[in-house]
């Protein structure tokens, strides 16, 4: 399977390209292009001495379209997306109109018009806010929990505080749709969810100082409205390793639904689980 990973240099492109380098084996591929952002200097980026990838900035993808062909001939060729939420939605316009599935782990962006995109194309892909996959399950027992119980916590307030690097622009989508099926739930939660991006704040919680450049730290908080029941949900992850290795199993899962038949499909990471 070749993967092309964009988003170099870009810290979690970069945990993708290791592990395909370095775990890959023979089923993983490191495709010699990629998509990068208008402000990237460079046009090369070295994973190892003996090789590198060419970057593709904007507007130069038509320079490359020779490259992606000779890929796309050997048809086991898929798109990564760990970009920039402004450049989600037309990167996946450009993976659906060249014919190239796609697991893309950028969150924000237009999903609506994401997932609108790929039903109207021949291609499928996976789409998540988050990869790594023991938080996903989590999630989905929240979602589960929602489901079958729904209102058992009426009269709770929940607050939530998420913790990311820096470099992290938009709001937790993991911390979003958890806090969405616990307003099934019957929790008020009002304007309660806090994002931590200050490294000092950071390190005063606990998060190990060499983790600071990459971690996702969530905690919720749920409280009666008499103060006489607390709960709390935490699910900390340090360093970017989990989610680079959801990632490959995407990929794995993305390539079966693929050869089964599958197109115009979007599937998520709880999809990814169950297969």
């Amino acid at each position: 399977m070749k993967v092309m990973v964009n988003g170099l240099p870009g810290k979690m492109a970069k945990a993708v390209v290791e592990i395909i380098v370095h775990r890959g084996g023979p089923v993983f591929q490191l495709a010699h292009i990629a998509l990068t952002g208008p402000n990237v200097p460079d046009n090369y980026y070295p994973y190892s001495p003996r090789g590198g990838v060419d970057l593709m900035h904007p507007g130069e993808v038509e320079k490359f379209l020779p490259e992606i062909n000779e890929y796309l001939k050997k048809r086991d060729f898929f798109a990564v997306d760990y970009t920039q939420p402004a450049a989600s939605t037309r990167n996946a316009e450009l993976y659906c109109q060249l014919g190239i599935p796609f697991v893309m782990g950028t969150t924000g962006g237009d999903r609506e018009r994401i997932v609108e995109l790929v039903k109207q194309s021949g291609i499928s892909a996976v789409v998540a806010p988050n990869m790594a996959a023991q938080v996903v399950a989590f999630q989905a027992m929240m979602e589960y929990a929602a489901k079958t119980f729904p209102g058992a916590f009426e009269g709770f307030a929940l607050s939530i505080t998420e913790s990311h690097q820096q470099g992290k622009a938009d709001t937790s989508g993991t911390a979003k749709a958890v806090m969405a099926s616990l307003e099934k739930l019957g929790v008020t939660t009002g304007d309660r969810l806090r994002m931590v991006r200050d490294p000092e704040e950071q390190l005063a919680m606990g998060i190990p100082p060499q983790f600071i450049g990459g971690h996702g730290w969530h905690e919720y908080r749920l409280a009666s409205r008499d103060g006489t029941v607390a709960l709390k949900f935490v699910h900390n992850v340090s360093g970017r390793l989990p989610y680079a290795a959801g990632t490959l199993k995407a990929l794995f899962f993305l390539e079966k639904k693929i050869a089964e038949g599958s197109r115009g499909e979007v599937f998520s990471m709880i999809d990814v689980l169950k297969g």
